[in-house]
C-alpha cells in the first residue's frame, strides 16, 4: 500500500508541477487577498485599526485567515481531479488494480493539501514585503504549518467525500461556491468574530477556518498560540479523514 501511495501522491504532484499556469494561479490568488482586500484599511485611522483588529496592521491580522480560507478551496481541486480521473478512464485502470479505494482517497487527499501548503512561504514573505515582521518562535511556526496541514487534510477529505460517487463535472462547483461561502464568511478569517450577530458567532466558534486563523493570530500578532486549537482541527481532520475512507471505499466508482 505504502508504494502504490506514495506513486498516485507523486503522480498528483506532478500534475500541479507540469501545468505552470495553475502553479502560478495557485500562489498569485492568495496574495491579491493580501494587496487588494488587506490594504482596504490602509487609510483607516491608526487607533481604529487597533481597538478593531487588536493589530496595528489589518494585513498582520488577514495574513492567517487568509492562509487559512486557502485550505479551505483545495478539496475543491483535489474532487475535480477524481472526477478528471473517472472520466478520462485513469480511476477505472486503477481500480482494476489491487490498489484500495482508500489508496486513491488517501493520495488525493495530501496531493490537495499539498497543493494548498505551497502558498504558505510565498504568502508570509508577501507579508513581510507589506510590512508584517512575525515574531520568532520555530515552535510556534511548527504549529502553525500542522494547523493548516489539518485543516487542508479535513476539507479535502470532506470535499471527496461528498464527491466521491460522481462523475459530474458540475459537482465540485456547485459544491464549493455552498460550502465556501458560509464557511469563510461565517468565520474570524476576515473580521474579528466579537462584531458578529450572536448566530454567527456560534458558527464561528465552532468553524475550523475561524480555529486556524485563531491559532496563527496568536504566532503572528503575540509570539504565542493556544495549543488547544491544534487539538480541536486534528480532531476535525481526524473525523473527515476517517469518513472519507469509509465513504470512499464503498461508494467510489467510475460509473
Amino acid at each position: 500500500m505504502r508504494s502504490q501511495l506514495e506513486g498516485l501522491y507523486w503522480r498528483e504532484l506532478l500534475r500541479l508541477y507540469r501545468n505552470p499556469w495553475v502553479l502560478l494561479f495557485t500562489l498569485v490568488q492568495p496574495f491579491m487577498w493580501l494587496a487588494f482586500f488587506g490594504s482596504s484599511f490602509g487609510n483607516a485611522p491608526a487607533g481604529f485599526v487597533q481597538s478593531f483588529f487588536g493589530s496595528g496592521s489589518y494585513i498582520a491580522f488577514l495574513l492567517p485567515g487568509v492562509l487559512s480560507t486557502s485550505m479551505l478551496s483545495v478539496g475543491m481541486f483535489g474532487s475535480m481531479s477524481t472526477i478528471q480521473d473517472k472520466r478520462f478512464g485513469f480511476m477505472k485502470r486503477i481500480l482494476l488494480t489491487p490498489t484500495s479505494k482508500a489508496t486513491v482517497f488517501l493520495s488525493k487527499a495530501l496531493g490537495s493539501t499539498t497543493r494548498g501548503l505551497v502558498q504558505v512561504p510565498v504568502m508570509i514573505t508577501a507579508a513581510y514585503a507589506f510590512g508584517v515582521r512575525i515574531p520568532f518562535d520555530p515552535l510556534g511556526w511548527l504549529g502553525w504549518v500542522a494547523a493548516l496541514f489539518l485543516l487542508a487534510i479535513g476539507f479535502s477529505s470532506l470535499f471527496l467525500t461528498v464527491t466521491a460517487s460522481s462523475t459530474d463535472w458540475q459537482t465540485p462547483g456547485v459544491l464549493s461556491n455552498f460550502i465556501t461561502m458560509p464557511l469563510m464568511f461565517a468565520s474570524s478569517s476576515l473580521f474579528p468574530q466579537s462584531n458578529f450577530p450572536w448566530w454567527m458567532q456560534a458558527i464561528a466558534r465552532v468553524n475550523p477556518i475561524s480555529i486556524s486563523a485563531s491559532y496563527g493570530r496568536g504566532v503572528v500578532l503575540a509570539g504565542n498560540a493556544a495549543w488547544i486549537d491544534l487539538g480541536n482541527l486534528a480532531a476535525f481532520a481526524g473525523v473527515t479523514l476517517l469518513l472519507g475512507i469509509v465513504v470512499a471505499s464503498r461508494y467510489l466508482k467510475v460509473e
